[in-house]
């Protein structure tokens, strides 16, 4: 009776995991990159920055070489403590189309990147807005052009890739870029079915009239993190959004260097995921779950040679079609390397969602940033 009941379990995860993969991801996974046509719109290219002097050394002069007809740069320092706001000073005697906003603490919003986003949201100059961190940097000076070319008078959000660097043998490296490429391909596929659910302020863009549209980040002011993903779960649908991943729209940034701190920020991804609209956090349950089950269940159905021969040919079915479609994602995002170790770095992954999920339940994560 148990082991039947695991056998039903199982099958049921091997299908939820069919459907995801094949009909929800392989529509960004089988679909060729679209390019956006050329726009001459100007747009305001905004950065949040906290204590971020020696990346923004970096970011700001490859952001000021981009090829673009209009564009200004929108850099705001959060009440930095470090050299971050004389480094933006300097780049403003530098370069004309820098407009530079200056954040003091505020009793009320102490802390708060999106109380900073909002002042440098109302402050820029032009409608349209392209978002990056201060620790990204765009992948070619084509990046504002890239992400721009899909604006129209419909589409006014745009979902951009936004990418970590590469650490030459480091497994750490390669599993957070594995659950990167897994996100992101979740992230476009739902996109492009018409259910945006999140994107990633390290590569995002839309029209002012939107923020306004939702008042803004008010209605999750109080939660220190989701300025990118609460808000894009608040403002997009699928008339209104668009996904640009072409490589010159890519952006990278450093990954964390230690699972104890790429634990801590996968806590605060998790928490903040919790306040998605209640279809988005079923169907990203469901599909976890679904991820949990089918590793969890045949484990016992082939200890005890229950239905081993179905048992066996489902796990080596579903991860076929699996690492077809991830594969097909990775070549997209430039992440092929990662599916070497696929799947064993899935495996991996799954228990450390599990962990970060339980964890979650006894201790709220520090939303320090």
């Amino acid at each position: 009776m148990v082991l039947g009941t695991l056998f039903g379990l199982f099958i049921a995860a091997v299908a939820v995991q069919f459907l995801y993969y094949v009909f929800v991801f392989g529509k960004f996974a089988f679909q060729k990159a679209q390019q956006g046509a050329p726009k001459r719109i100007p747009v305001s290219v905004i950065v949040c920055a906290k204590n971020e002097a020696e990346n923004v050394l970096k970011l700001v002069p490859l952001l000021a070489e981009q090829d673009y007809p209009q564009f200004e740069i929108v850099l705001i320092d959060d009440a930095s403590s470090d050299d971050t706001l004389a480094h933006f000073e300097h780049f403003e005697a530098i370069y004309p189309n820098i407009r530079l906003v200056k954040v003091e603490n505020n009793e009320a919003f102490w802390g708060n990147k999106k109380f900073a986003l909002t002042l440098g949201i109302k402050a820029a100059k032009y409608e349209y807005l392209l978002f990056t961190d201060a620790d990204c940097y765009p992948t070619s000076n084509q990046w504002i052009k890239e992400m721009t070319g899909h604006f129209t008078a419909q589409k006014t959000i745009v979902l951009g890739y936004g990418a970590y660097e590469k650490v030459k043998g480091s497994f750490l490296n390669k599993l957070i870029r594995f659950e990167t490429l897994l996100t992101a391909t979740q992230y476009f596929a739902w996109a492009r079915l018409g259910k945006p659910y999140m994107g990633v302020g390290r590569n995002m863009a839309y029209k002012r009239e939107e923020f306004f549209r939702v008042r803004g980040f008010m209605d999750h002011m109080k939660i220190r993190s989701g300025d990118d993903d609460l808000f894009i779960n608040q403002a997009a649908n699928g008339k209104n959004t668009v996904c640009s991943y072409t490589t010159d729209s890519f952006t990278y940034s450093q990954p964390k260097t230690t699972f104890k701190d790429w634990f801590q920020q996968k806590r605060r991804h998790v928490a903040t995921a919790q306040h998605y609209k209640g279809f988005d956090s079923f169907q990203l349950s469901v599909f976890y779950l679904s991820q949990l089950l089918f590793l969890l269940t045949p484990i016992a159905l082939l200890a005890f040679q229950y239905q081993w021969i179905v048992v066996l040919s489902l796990i080596g079915f579903r991860y076929i079609f699996c690492w077809i479609v991830l594969g097909m994602a990775a070549g997209k995002l430039k992440e092929k390397d990662v599916m070497y170790f696929y799947p064993l770095i899935e495996i991996v992954l799954i228990f450390t969602q599990l962990n970060v999920a339980f964890t979650n339940l006894f201790s709220k994560p520090v939303h320090w940033k």
